[in-house]
């Protein structure tokens, strides 16, 4: 061991000597002559820590103090084995992590667990390490005993929490497994078996196993019907395309109805999925019913916001905005800054709606968070544009500063948008030029791109570009089916068409417009009845404008004319200004 005077410079003693007899204090134990005794100050309770072990904490610290880490870890280790103390193991760890030692922290850790074997502390310091030293495959042992020392009360929890602990494993596979071997007594739990297959179905999604992933979401299910956690599982498989999971979310709300004193996440996530599906008459049901029992919520009354906008109810959709600014102000917390930004984005969005732009600009104007600045400038650009003002609106985004490295990649977007938003196809593929040329391999840019040169019936130029995208990412199913359908909607080359949609369909075979493309496909090659079940199942899963477009123009074409003008009229209810159903009445001269 080094000598004192070898140690380097050294914090005063009197620094040292405080700080362990804090640590003396914290165990419980004060060295004798430590304080002073007095009525106001009583002598302290005589404890087992003698002088020699005393002093060899004070040279633990002295040594970690003066750089040599590994003589000060080994004094307080030998210390906390003698001593069966969890604050010097906790101290022993400490000191090997801050010195970057993995493995001697997992030492200290683990003789920490041996000395005191039930200790959750230690358990959760091994399990953290090992996964920090990429050996998830050691922690199913350690992970189980978590999981059965955490309160019944509070288990479920727990188990909840591990797929967030292990998110960042690098091998998903082992991963799973050891997860999935730590859960397996909790399995056999009835209070705890809805949450165990959750945890197991979020770690399959983790390894992009989605269809086991879906089997355990339904085994958490029949577990317990009433579970929240396997009803939000399947609201992420079916995000994640996976439409056959959506029953786990309706089946858990018919089991567990929203109530004005519940917690009614699963209806308020599903709300949430209803809406991005476009499936806004379900969502709205939903999210008035959610207002109704929970007015004090603020979350739905945003929700039910957007959509009354998208209804053009602006005077509903101002008083939900305001009672949510109102219940967000209330409530003051952290959430409540970059909530207000988003009603005032809204609020903005309603008097753009009125064709006040005065006011418009005011709500805008509002906005300070510097992470929401470029979307409050997109918004006075459309007010700009709204004015006539285009040439006004696109410098606005051009000159706002870049001041994070994606800012440049969001000009972009926010500008071609604003001319699609304007139907200024041509304007908003020489905007998607520049994007790519600054950003070759953004194969969301190229895609875009492709789309605009599509608008302007290029349809050589789309190819090329769509094929540019497969060949930078062939991972990216919407540029096959793109390519599928485009060339199946002008009736060309149908053969290549359907193999590029079914190519797509491999690769995402519950994805709605997918199957709308093949069944259109199949239409064009005279399969009409296949071409109907497609269309059927697409639209069932998504309702959609176009979706029925295309279903209605079959079912016309077959003679089930009837049933054509029942869907229609469907897809008007759904957007009454979907281009591809307006056309298809137009061209067929049909008035449903």
């Amino acid at each position: 061991m080094k000598t004192l005077h070898t140690l380097g410079p050294l914090r005063p003693l009197h620094s040292l000597l405080a700080g362990v007899l804090g640590l003396g204090m914290l165990l419980g134990v004060v060295p004798a002559g430590a304080q002073e005794t007095s009525p106001a100050n009583p002598a302290p309770t005589n404890s087992n820590l003698s002088a020699p072990l005393f002093y060899q904490l004070l040279l633990g610290e002295l040594n970690v103090s003066a750089g040599d880490p590994g003589a000060g870890y080994s004094l307080i280790l030998d210390a906390a084995r003698k001593q069966n103390d969890p604050e010097l193991f906790r101290r022993a760890v400490e000191i090997a992590l801050q010195a970057r030692s993995g493995d001697a922290a997992l030492s200290a850790a683990r003789a920490w667990s041996q000395a005191i074997p039930v200790s959750p502390d230690a358990d959760r310091f091994e399990l953290q390490i090992l996964l920090a030293l990429n050996r998830a495959g050691e922690t199913a042992p350690v992970l189980r005993r978590l999981v059965e020392q955490a309160p019944a009360l509070t288990r479920n929890d727990a188990i909840n929490a591990i797929p967030q602990i292990y998110a960042r494993a690098p091998d998903k596979a082992e991963a799973l497994r050891v997860v999935r071997e730590a859960l397996t007594p909790s399995l056999r739990q009835n209070a705890f078996a809805a949450a165990a297959w959750t945890t197991i179905g979020f770690m399959e999604l983790l390894a992009d196993q989605l269809p086991q992933a879906l089997a355990s979401a339904r085994s958490g299910h029949a577990a317990e019907p009433a579970s929240p956690f396997p009803a939000l599982l399947a609201i992420e498989l079916v995000e994640r395309g996976q439409a056959s999971a959506e029953p786990v979310v309706k089946g858990q709300l018919k089991a567990s109805p929203p109530t004005a004193g519940g917690n009614n996440a699963v209806a308020l996530a599903y709300a949430r999925l209803l809406f991005d599906m476009q499936r806004q008459a379900e969502a709205r049901t939903l999210l008035e019913n959610l207002t109704r029992l929970q007015p004090d919520t603020p979350e739905p009354w945003l929700l039910l916001a957007t959509l009354q906008v998208q209804d053009k109810r602006l005077p509903a959709a101002t008083q939900s905005v305001q009672t949510y600014m109102a219940l967000l102000r209330q409530a003051g917390d952290e959430r409540a800054a970059r909530g207000l930004t988003q009603a005032y984005l809204l609020m903005a969005q309603i008097a753009e709606r009125q064709k006040d732009y005065a006011t418009a600009s005011a709500w805008l104007d509002r906005i300070e968070n510097a992470d929401d600045i470029m979307a409050a400038q997109m918004r006075r650009a459309s007010l700009l544009a709204n004015q006539g003002q285009m040439a006004k609106a696109r410098a606005l985004l051009r000159n706002h500063p870049e001041r994070r490295p994606d800012d440049a990649r969001l000009k972009f977007v926010a500008e071609a948008q604003l001319l699609r938003d304007f139907k200024d196809w041509q304007k908003a593929y020489e905007v998607y030029g520049e994007a790519v040329a600054r950003f070759p391999r953004d194969s969301d840019m190229l895609y875009d791109q492709a789309m605009m040169a599509e608008k302007l019936d290029r349809i050589d130029e789309m190819e090329r570009l769509l094929r540019k995208v497969i060949e930078v990412n062939p991972d990216q199913h919407q540029a096959y089916n793109a390519l599928g359908y485009s060339l199946a909607d002008r009736g060309l080359r149908l053969t290549e068409a359907r193999q590029l949609i079914e190519k797509a369909v491999a690769m995402a075979p519950e994805d709605a417009y997918i199957q709308d493309s093949l069944g259109w496909v199949l239409f064009r090659q005279g399969e009409s009845k296949r071409a109907i079940d497609v269309l059927e199942t697409a639209f069932a899963r998504r309702p959609d404008a176009e979706i029925a477009a295309h279903l209605g123009e079959v079912l016309w074409t077959s003679g089930d004319r009837e049933r054509a003008l029942k869907i229609w009229r469907e897809g008007l209810l759904l957007a009454s200004d979907n281009e591809t159903l307006l056309g298809t009445l137009q061209r067929l001269r049909v008035k449903p």
